[in-house]
């Protein structure tokens, strides 16, 4: 293949572009929770099958979803491009006039309001316009492209299996296996930037759950019982602690994000259950941070007169750019975004379970800038005068640029058929 398909390539993405916007914004009205994305689902499969894909495979993992396009030239390269549907229970305060309503009565532990303020919405609609684009050229391909629209990216509820692991489990991308995976995650990064790293582009992940029970009673006689509350609140006190017993050069995060407990104002209660996340940008750290995490909480209630358990759940491994893959891939990102739109970045906490994916055939995860931003002297992004401002994802006022998705739709297509040429792949 010539230089001229990257000239189709490019006709073809700006063709499809307002119906990406148009796929996006439907999807931010209408998010739905992980596990639970079975109109998303429907909304995907349909559109795979009318572009007459070999094969669109649904119901795995839940609500995830494969098309399979064979190229009508030989070749054994699979490229594997993902894309995750899940959205959050977040409240959605964008100010666009798509924002979501939604509200998901049923979730466990809702009702929750419901919104895509992670971006996935972006990323399965730049996904649906590559499909689009690759199958109008399937003759020049020389292989295969598998289009993976993910669930439960998140993480599903504890009771339920869910996410990239469980479609490894349910051997989704095992015909044919993908010889690179490609994704792209949309950041408040400047508009049109990619930015990647080398090495842990995210951190290893887990979900911890943190049971602590004591005796209930009346709140009138505390003496009566055994409160669960003072440990549980000394508990998130001396996490912070925690970041002093590990090596002060490896990033590690512990964060509560939500206390649960069964009562009403004038009871003591037999339990308090803390939920949260643990991050380690070094991979390795992550047995040590559980094992101190652990024995603080248990030791803590012990102090009280109570007990602890400690669960840690859902872990998610780093996502990993090797240099190999980078050096191969930096000449098609430079071509679709330009070179100097093209970043080195720092790693960050955030999690991503593409690496399930990465971590079994390689590949690569960037990520591309959506946002009113710019990089000031130091490197740090800021705000663009006028603009709309820097918002992080999972806030609620976490928007994205719906001009940046054509850009999206070509580091897809491009990627793709520069994997399938030969072009990107690590030295044998």
């Amino acid at each position: 293949m010539g230089d001229s398909i990257h000239a189709e390539l490019d006709r073809r993405c700006a063709e499809v572009a307002p119906q990406v916007v148009t796929w996006r914004q439907h999807l931010h009205r209408h998010p739905e929770l992980s596990n639970r994305e079975g109109a998303t689902a429907r909304l995907i499969a349909d559109h795979l099958t009318s572009l007459g894909l070999d094969e669109v495979r649904t119901g795995i993992a839940g609500h995830g979803v494969v098309g399979v396009l064979r190229g009508g030239r030989p070749g054994t390269r699979v490229i594997a491009l993902r894309a995750d549907t899940d959205a959050l229970p977040v409240t959605d305060l964008c100010g666009t006039d798509f924002a979501s309503t939604a509200v998901d009565q049923d979730y466990p532990g809702g009702p929750f309001p419901v919104s895509h303020a992670c971006g996935h919405d972006g990323h399965t609609a730049m996904l649906l316009g590559a499909a689009t684009v690759l199958a109008g050229v399937r003759e020049q391909l020389p292989g295969t492209v598998l289009f993976v629209f993910q669930p439960a990216e998140e993480g599903p509820p504890v009771t339920e299996t869910g996410g990239a692991r469980q479609m490894l489990v349910e051997r989704a991308l095992a015909d044919p296996e993908p010889t690179m995976v490609f994704g792209v995650h949309l950041t408040p990064h400047p508009k049109g930037h990619l930015a990647y790293r080398v090495g842990n582009q995210y951190a290893a992940s887990c979900l911890v759950k943190i049971t602590i029970t004591g005796r209930q009673v009346h709140g009138s006689t505390p003496w009566q019982g055994i409160d669960p509350m003072p440990p549980a609140a000394a508990i998130i006190t001396g996490i912070g602690q925690l970041y002093r017993q590990v090596d002060a050069n490896h990033p590690v995060t512990v964060s509560i994000g939500h206390l649960e407990d069964i009562g009403r104002f004038n009871i003591i209660g037999e339990h308090v259950t803390l939920w949260g996340t643990v991050r380690c940008a070094v991979e390795s750290d992550m047995a040590e941070v559980q094992q101190r995490l652990a024995r603080l909480a248990e030791h803590t209630a012990q102090a009280y007169g109570c007990t602890a358990t400690v669960e840690h759940l859902q872990d998610v491994p780093a996502v990993n750019n090797r240099q190999e893959w980078l050096d191969a891939a930096l000449p098609t990102l430079r071509r679709v975004v330009g070179d100097e739109r093209v970043v080195e970045t720092g790693g960050a906490l955030g999690y991503d379970d593409v690496s399930e994916f990465v971590n079994a055939y390689g590949g690569l995860y960037l990520m591309l800038g959506a946002q009113d931003s710019e990089f000031d002297a130091a490197g740090n992004i800021v705000p663009t005068p006028g603009g709309r401002g820097v918002v992080p994802n999972h806030n609620p006022r976490f928007y994205l640029d719906d001009d940046t998705l054509p850009t999206g739709v070509r580091l897809h297509a491009h990627l793709a058929v520069d994997h399938l040429a030969g072009r990107i792949e690590p030295p044998a």
